[in-house]
């Protein structure tokens, strides 16, 4: 985290959690509900020690299974993405909640579904039509298998040279605390090929890393005729949308749901922003999500839902389910709002 510290919100988030500070604000923040946001299912979670970066796009079947039982005792109905867009326009009934998850990874299909099959709950996948095509570049996810790889790391981004040592857990770390948000800075193309060309160092083949990863479509296919689950737009190739011309990001944002429909038969109604955040996602992209009639766009904004949102259904915050805040009791305390009532200087809607 750029900002905040994983060390540092996980004892905010648990200290609130001992003290029940978080309920000193009553239900006045719960709103209507919330819409979880995750990426990958995987049977084992890393140790607190390993290098292992991306561990906050990953939660474990036990960790899922438990947190929609904990969000339906704490009377939450579980609902679709059709039903949730008719209740914020309406406001209400809630509480409520959307479970969804990002790109579009094979866990998904295969060891989440059975989980939502378990619970009769509905969730929904937004694929970026790459991954099923073989061809998405999930450069994030290289960059960590080329650090691992190297014993140095070194990369020019945006005319600056990063070297970094890369022996040790910690020094890994640090290496990748070096690179990953200048990367993020810099536009996609120049550090998509900055991992391209360490990647080659590396010995890394990138590609066949994110195919191993990926649903194919008949995978996608399999989700989307399940009663269950929604498949939602994701563009083509998961590019940070606000980084783009406007003419380029159209065209990403198009590819991906006319890549979907012809596949599936039925154009995507519900579309996710990749990357999701302010940086990523502005006032820009959400006209572009209505300019092509999405029901919905979510980004990854934090935040829950409260009845404002029925007028800017194109710019919905979402709650993550965090890979690295494993632990079903602080569900209660994010779905109460206090976190997210102070991470948004108490403004309801962000979407500025």
């Amino acid at each position: 985290m750029r900002l905040v510290g994983s060390d540092v919100l996980k004892f905010g988030l648990s200290t609130l959690r001992t003290t029940r500070a978080h309920r000193v604000l009553g239900n006045s923040w719960r709103g209507l509900g919330a819409i979880f946001m995750l990426h990958r299912v995987v049977e084992q979670a890393p140790r607190s020690h390993d290098f292992a970066p991306n561990r906050g796009l990953e939660v474990t079947p036990a960790f899922l299974d438990a947190v929609i039982s904990r969000v339906r005792d704490l009377g939450y109905d579980i609902v679709d993405l059709d039903e949730m867009v008719r209740r914020l326009r309406k406001g209400g009934p809630g509480p409520f909640a959307a479970f969804t998850f990002d790109d579009g990874y094979l866990d998904n299909a295969d060891l989440a579904l059975p989980i939502f099959e378990k619970h009769a709950a509905p969730f929904a996948v937004y694929v970026a039509s790459d991954l099923p095509d073989g061809i998405a570049d999930l450069w994030w996810l290289t960059l960590e298998a080329s650090i691992r790889a190297l014993d140095h790391v070194e990369m020019d981004i945006g005319g600056e040279t990063i070297s970094h040592a890369a022996h040790t857990e910690k020094e890994m770390r640090g290496a990748w605390e070096s690179v990953y948000w200048r990367l993020r800075d810099v536009s996609e193309d120049d550090a998509r090929h900055a991992v391209a060309r360490l990647a080659e160092l590396a010995g890394v083949d990138g590609q066949a890393l994110a195919s191993s990863l990926s649903m194919r479509w008949d995978d996608v296919r399999r989700l989307n005729d399940h009663p269950l689950c929604t498949i939602g737009a994701h563009t083509a190739s998961h590019f940070a949308l606000a980084k783009l011309p406007l003419d380029r990001a159209r065209e990403d944002m198009m590819a991906g749901t006319a890549r979907l429909e012809s596949e599936l038969g039925v154009r995507p109604r519900h579309f996710a922003y990749p990357y999701g955040d302010e940086g990523s996602a502005g006032l820009r992209e959400f006209d572009l999500s209505s300019e092509q009639r999405f029901a919905s766009a979510v980004t990854t904004r934090k935040g829950l839902l409260f009845d404002a949102h029925g007028n800017h259904l194109r710019a919905l915050p979402r709650l993550s389910l965090n890979g690295d805040f494993q632990d079903v009791d602080l569900v209660e305390v994010l779905l109460g709002g206090a976190p997210f009532a102070l991470w948004n200087k108490f403004r309801r809607v962000n979407v500025a």
